[in-house]
């Protein structure tokens, strides 16, 4: 079964929805899609009467806007502990201190942040909200000189960010501090099948315009890049299922690889694949459709799949106004004339920019992994095609 909700459906999975006879859960977001007759859409006591009968059956959501739905109504399914020992970063950090029992981390409320004494905490640091979503409220601290400024930053993030997300997906209550873990970040998709068994869907490798940048602006898949790491990520995944026992299980998993090849997590983002249906991008990189692959456990056979290398890199590009703009001056966004600019794009997926902080996102393809485009686009403020008033 699929629940989805907002911010965002893709073409791509309403029409895997179709073609693949998926059940979904009747809501405003199904109805919206103006799905087809023949689309099974269930009403929410027969959804429940299903996951009573079988709790363990396949569930899948494209946004985290579904885990409160989940908690309210599915507690006897456990997925609501198992989501928030994910979700909860600070519990994630507590369930993981077997793997890593020397990562440093520390739980801060909110209203203790202006009284805390940084000078004793190692640096760099991240900062984060405990729960949270889209790189919101995410913060490096590299000196003690840094803090005020990002403290100051923290205070309107959290006006701004607890607006436009529920608190099951961005809530400001609580933050974690963590130790910056040095090396390659990369962004996973995968889940786990009724055996408990883990299957990679896709790896992206999160790029950075500098070492101080933590925003999510581009991340790239190539059959190299699932070549490096397929392996190791496989592996960690296999260690959280012993910790956790989990089985039907979609995440999206961040990580970074640091200096001496190990694969440290970041954070885990439960019941979804990437963020706004991003996820998509291992259709055009590999053929894979994620949501087929995992509610019909048709695991990528990437020995196949990598047998084969020409060098292309693909690329998600999360197209956002620069932070010095202020939303409400924005009239418009020039979509043909920023697709324009790159070599090989594939598709443009627009966003409602006065509901969200961002214009859209873009799949490119870099033939024989030239970066230049995507280069160019991490370091681009975008202004020549904002329309403002």
């Amino acid at each position: 079964m699929i629940i989805l909700d907002e911010p965002y459906v893709s073409r791509y999975l309403k029409e895997t929805i179709i073609s693949a006879g998926l059940p979904v859960l009747n809501n405003e977001m199904s109805v919206k899609q103006d799905f087809p007759d023949g689309t099974v859409l269930m009403e929410e006591g027969v959804c429940i009467a299903l996951m009573k009968d079988n709790p363990e059956q396949k569930l899948y959501s494209n946004s985290e806007h579904a885990i409160g739905w989940i908690a309210e109504n599915l507690a006897f399914t456990g997925l609501p502990e198992t989501i928030t020992q994910f979700k909860d970063k600070v519990a994630f950090r507590r369930l993981l201190q077997p793997l890593f029992p020397d990562f440093f981390f520390r739980e801060v409320a909110a209203e203790d942040l202006d009284s805390l004494d940084i000078r004793s905490i190692p640096k760099p640091f991240i900062i984060k909200p405990a729960v949270g979503f889209f790189s919101a409220g995410v913060h490096m601290v590299a000196s003690d000189a840094e803090w005020g400024d990002v403290l100051l930053s923290l205070k309107t993030e959290i006006k701004e960010h607890s607006s436009l997300f529920p608190p099951q997906v961005y809530n400001s209550a609580t933050w974690i501090i963590e130790e910056y873990i040095h090396g390659t970040e990369l962004a996973v998709d995968a889940c786990f099948t009724a055996d408990g068994e883990p299957v990679v869907l896709n790896i992206l490798s999160h790029m950075f315009s500098s070492d101080a940048d933590v925003d999510d602006k581009v991340y790239l898949t190539s059959k190299a890049i699932i070549k490096k790491y397929l392996s190791p990520v496989t592996d960690l995944l296999r260690q959280i299922q012993a910790l956790t026992g989990i089985r039907n299980f979609p995440l999206h998993i961040e990580l970074r690889v640091n200096e001496d090849g190990h694969v440290v997590p970041i954070e885990v983002n439960p019941m979804r694949f990437a963020g706004w249906c991003t996820t998509d991008i291992a259709e055009y990189a590999y053929g894979i459709n994620v949501y087929r692959a995992y509610f019909e456990e048709n695991a990528p056979d990437w020995e196949s799949i990598l047998a084969d290398d020409n060098g292309d890199v693909y690329a998600i590009l999360i197209v956002k106004p620069p932070a010095d703009i202020s939303p409400e001056m924005i009239t418009g966004f020039d979509y043909d004339g920023f697709v324009a600019g790159f070599a090989d794009p594939l598709e443009m997926r627009p966003v409602d920019f006065t509901s969200y902080p961002v214009f859209g996102f873009f799949f490119a393809k870099l033939e024989g992994g030239d970066l230049r485009d995507a280069e160019a686009f991490l370091h681009a403020d975008l202004r020549e095609f904002i329309r403002v008033r």
